[in-house]
């Protein structure tokens, strides 16, 4: 087998010295990083790391989150943002409980699960040498491996993909990268050496504002109703109604309640 790179070599001797103690690096549970990797779908790490925490000491296994109600896991998650994230990962600790995990090949199949999750659950948890992309890694792979990722090292699956996105959050950042100020793999990076770092970084997904947006009233509304436990549809109908769409709360004479 041919000697890793270089590059990856830097990489994982940087990550064995610098990598971040986050809780779910812990672990190599399937649920406890399918439940990790939900919440940081869209929530950053800084956020996520004491909700997780605070959810998995309540719903250590798929057993005991599946004899959860749906309404319970939404108002545990509010805050996060996304509650449809709550919803499936409460129906896909379900489907588990029920009939076990799908074959790696088809983790796809549980809700709210994709290729990201799929291969984040297979490589963190599993330990396959398979690279999770999300936005960070995606950045990285571009501008410093653009002609493709040169392969993993036996047994380093995992540290291989913790690294990359521990890079991509602390030195090569979308905006104001760290090229020069101490990035571990700075040596040979094409972006860097071409004075253009983000030249070749791929597409950004622009999001809407949030403020005032329909995202922030369903959010609003769901804190309140895990905390009063009823709500006048009339206070937000719009916002109300697409909450009951999304199966996230209930419509009870005119009232907006929680889920069961």
């Amino acid at each position: 087998m041919a000697a890793p790179s270089s590059g990856v070599t830097a990489l994982l001797a940087w990550f064995a010295q610098e990598g971040e103690d986050l809780p779910w690096r812990r672990t190599r549970d399937r649920y406890s990083i399918l439940v990790a990797e939900t919440m940081l779908q869209a929530t950053q790490v800084a956020r996520v790391a004491p909700r997780y925490e605070r959810w998995i000491a309540r719903w250590p296994t798929v057993e005991t989150l599946s004899g959860a109600s749906l309404g319970d896991a939404l108002a545990e998650w509010h805050g996060l943002g996304y509650p449809r994230r709550a919803r499936n990962l409460h129906t896909t600790a379900g489907v588990i409980a029920e009939s076990g995990w799908p074959p790696s090949g088809d983790l796809t199949a549980l809700p709210g699960v994709g290729p990201y999750t799929a291969a984040a659950i297979r490589c963190f948890a599993d330990g396959e040498a398979l690279l999770p992309v999300d936005t960070n890694v995606a950045r990285v792979l571009a501008r410093r491996f653009p002609a493709g990722w040169p392969g993993t090292p036996p047994g380093e699956g995992w540290a291989v993909g913790q690294a990359l996105m521990d890079l991509g959050r602390r030195y090569c950042k979308a905006r104001s990268p760290r090229c020069d100020d101490g990035c571990p793999i700075r040596q040979g990076c094409p972006a860097a050496d071409s004075g253009d770092v983000s030249a070749n970084d791929p597409p950004r997904r622009r999001q809407g504002r949030y403020e005032g947006s329909l995202r922030q009233r369903r959010g609003r509304l769901l804190g309140e109703l895990a905390a009063s436990g009823s709500i006048s549809m009339g206070q937000d109908r719009e916002a109300a109604s697409s909450l009951v769409a999304d199966g996230l709360a209930l419509e009870r004479d005119g009232a907006l309640v929680p889920v069961e």
